[in-house]
């Protein structure tokens, strides 16, 4: 039996965007005000009390817009956002919130307020727990900046988003996609992976995005694979014995002699320890009289001319008696 509830719908039509997100108007909130007030606060390192201080009206008069209350406590070096009755949108003090983290953390002011747009977004990637040693640490988070922030804008073009690195933190602002893209980078990054293997992957989808006949096919045959060229950490023994070339046998080797056994063989056991001084003091002389007599043999042999032979003599005289 065929469906009843299929049927034409000529409002639908093929020019309209079903993804666009439509901005929040008060007409929207049905509900009027809200039944209890909802309030963030953030603290700020005491360098940034200067631009804060400076940038506040502005980012007051941008939050008033949504109805947003927002305070800034040079005392306790704190910033506080709270709803009011003017304030319609639920998630407005959500993305309040997110300004002033994004103050907290050093982003400029100019950039930090577009997070009050609806189709952006941020992420703060907490970036020090993730490397232990201080200095591999500093030398990752640079390869994130790269020479002269080659790398980071090269990072920013390619995910549409604002980056900013600072401290053990960084800070990214733009559309959940690049986010995501963003984070992974980071992440990598600090695990050891060049960033570039990462920018040079972005481009090649990018350009792989513009054809129309690949945009439904796997793109994992154009994408480079790179291979793991670290040496292996495993201990390599110094003698390795051919185990192939011994026979087998069921019986255990024998157990070697202790130092009291060599003793008994030697018949050093039973002798005293001044005797025993003595003796090692006699091998001792020995030994040094040998190495003396090598030293000396070997002192003689600069003063020993060297052998001529019979020929060159010869030859030599021959020569003096025909310059005569």
């Amino acid at each position: 039996m065929p469906s009843t509830h299929k049927k034409d719908k000529p409002w639908d039509t093929d020019d309209i965007d079903k993804w666009k997100v439509e901005p929040f108007k008060p007409s929207d909130n049905a509900g009027g005000t809200f039944a209890e007030e909802s309030s963030f606060a953030v603290l700020f390192p005491k360098y940034r009390e200067v631009y804060l201080k400076e940038a506040w009206p502005g980012v007051t008069k941008a939050l008033q817009q949504h109805g947003i209350a927002c305070t800034l406590d040079l005392v306790e070096g704190c910033m506080t956002v709270k709803t009011t009755r003017k304030t319609f949108d639920p998630a407005a003090i959500l993305k309040a919130r997110d300004l002033i983290k994004l103050l907290a953390r050093s982003v400029p002011a100019p950039q930090a307020l577009k997070i009050l747009q609806d189709d952006m977004a941020c992420d703060i990637i907490k970036i020090r727990n993730l490397v232990r040693n201080k200095e591999k640490f500093v030398k990752r988070r640079q390869r994130i900046l790269g020479p002269g922030g080659q790398t980071l804008k090269a990072l920013e073009l390619l995910t549409q988003t604002y980056i900013l690195v600072q401290g053990n933190t960084v800070s990214a602002l733009g559309n959940y996609k690049g986010l995501k893209e963003v984070r992974r980078v980071v992440e990598d990054c600090m695990a050891n992976i060049h960033p570039i293997y990462q920018i040079k992957e972005l481009m090649i989808k990018r350009e792989l995005a513009k054809d129309p006949e690949l945009a439904h096919e796997n793109w994992e045959r154009f994408l480079p694979n790179y291979k793991k060229r670290s040496l292996s950490k495993r201990m390599v023994p110094y003698k390795v014995t051919d185990k192939s070339k011994k026979v087998y046998t069921p019986f255990p080797p024998p157990q070697e002699k202790s130092k009291v056994d060599l003793q008994i063989e030697a018949g050093e056991y039973h002798i005293g320890k001044e005797a025993k001084k003595r003796i090692a003091q006699e091998e001792r002389m020995e030994k040094q009289k040998v190495k003396q007599e090598e030293k000396k043999r070997q002192r003689e042999q600069d003063f020993i001319a060297p052998e001529e032979n019979a020929t060159e003599r010869k030859k030599k005289k021959r020569k003096t008696k025909d310059d005569e």
